[in-house]
């Protein structure tokens, strides 16, 4: 049904001139005053759109463009045949290539910021952000070491549609780990399963895990720093980053910029299995501590045999707004914070109890600009002053990405 309010109607299909992209691996186009959030297509295209969903109120709709009439200099063609209009929905910008994608993820963090933090990024820093490449990928394909495949009735693994539960059989994944494919998960059936997930750590062979009921292993994973080695045991169903190069980087930076000095206190919050702790514990030292805080309890159980070898380092398991809140009404003090929060960031109370820790500098890891621009505009709220933000492109052909921060206390 078309309303004057809802403009176009499902199914509809009209040429369109494309705008800026989006957060959310889309660029945003109007017809006769609608908003449109155009799939598969670039910013300065000329394309041919098919509405595939309307918002609420017929504010805004949906669409995917299934034509391109005039394209933009970034575009290539798809190397997947799974990609493109109502086909799978995990990659949104095989149609771009690498150091275009990576320009897409430039405009959003500005945008991001400017927006939610009221900061001209750009001008703040003195420079212009780069999303930077992290060695591990092959020119954007073959880095995901973890994939979780959904199953459809007839037990045969798939990816789903974007914005659907229907589930798309598939032979390959071009973003996958090449040893995720040589396990030949996709030539497999699984009776009876939801899912299955196959992860190739950095140690040890791969492993599939069929969901619900399968068996779940521990796995082991190897983050290789300028000076030492970090071994860690992760839950095959836990978290840990998906790109190669991920965590190695993220430990990097973030060790670089905090700097730790012996004796101080470090507080790491949604530790996780504790790379960060493992990676903070011999810069300060047994004079100093590490406090690492998570609330999930298989990931809490790994931290403590993670870091079981650094009797200065402690492991609490609880939620961390409840945690540092805590912390604050005791009076507590710390001199160094990390936070690596999910991908709906700290929030406000988490971003005021951390300033109140009195921190001389705060660690920021963050896989969504937006959360990430507006917990800084909290910090900032609370005093602290952004001093560096370094953007990754851990998540190629999609629209994810992973940046890191460090505010310093005035």
């Amino acid at each position: 049904m078309r309303t004057e309010q809802t403009g176009a109607a499902l199914g509809d299909r009209f040429v369109v001139a494309v705008g800026p992209v989006a957060h959310g691996g889309h660029c945003i186009a109007r017809h006769e005053g609608q908003v449109l959030f155009v799939r598969h297509t670039l910013p300065g295209e000329r394309v041919r759109v098919e509405v595939t969903e309307i918002g609420p109120g017929g504010r805004f709709a949906r669409a995917d463009a299934i034509e391109v009439l005039e394209p933009a200099p970034a575009r290539v063609p798809a190397p997947c045949p799974w990609s493109g209009p109502g086909r799978c929905g995990g990659c949104d910008w095989q149609h771009v290539s690498p150091q275009g994608q990576r320009a897409l993820k430039h405009d959003v963090i500005l945008e991001q910021f400017s927006r939610l933090a009221g900061l001209d990024l750009t001008e703040h820093l003195g420079r212009d952000i780069e999303v930077e490449a992290i060695p591990g990928d092959r020119d954007g394909q073959g880095w995901r070491t973890r994939v979780e495949f959904a199953v459809d009735d007839a037990g045969h693994p798939g990816l789903r549609r974007h914005r659907s539960h229907d589930i798309l059989p598939i032979d390959t994944c071009l973003i996958a780990d090449p040893r995720v494919l040589g396990t030949g998960v996709l030539a497999t059936t699984y009776p009876g399963a939801t899912a299955v997930d196959v992860v190739a750590p950095s140690v040890g062979a791969p492993v599939v895990v069929e969901v619900p009921d399968g068996p779940v292993p521990v796995v082991r994973e190897r983050v290789a720093l300028p000076d030492r080695e970090l071994e860690l045991d992760v839950s095959a169903r836990g978290f840990w980053q998906v790109h190669p190069g991920a965590a190695r980087t993220f430990v990097a930076t973030v060790l670089e910029w905090l700097a730790p000095r012996p004796g101080e206190h470090v507080l790491d919050l949604y530790a996780g299995v504790g790379v960060f702790a493992a990676a903070f514990a011999p810069a300060v030292g047994d004079r100093g501590s590490v406090e690492a805080v998570e609330g999930d309890r298989t990931a809490t159980e790994h931290a403590r045999d993670n870091l079981a070898a650094s009797p200065w380092v402690t492991v609490t398991r609880d939620r961390v707004d409840r945690a540092v809140r805590r912390m604050v009404r005791a009076g507590r003090t710390a001199d160094l914070v990390v936070l690596d929060p999910p991908r709906t960031g700290a929030g406000r109370a988490v971003c005021r109890d951390v300033g109140a820790l009195g921190p001389r500098t705060i660690g920021y890891v963050a896989c969504d600009p937006a959360a990430l621009a507006r917990d800084v505009g909290y910090l900032i709220e609370e005093g602290y002053i952004l001093r560096d933000v370094r953007a990754f492109d851990a998540f190629p052909m999609t629209h994810h990405m992973e940046l890191v921060a460090a505010l310093d206390a005035p």
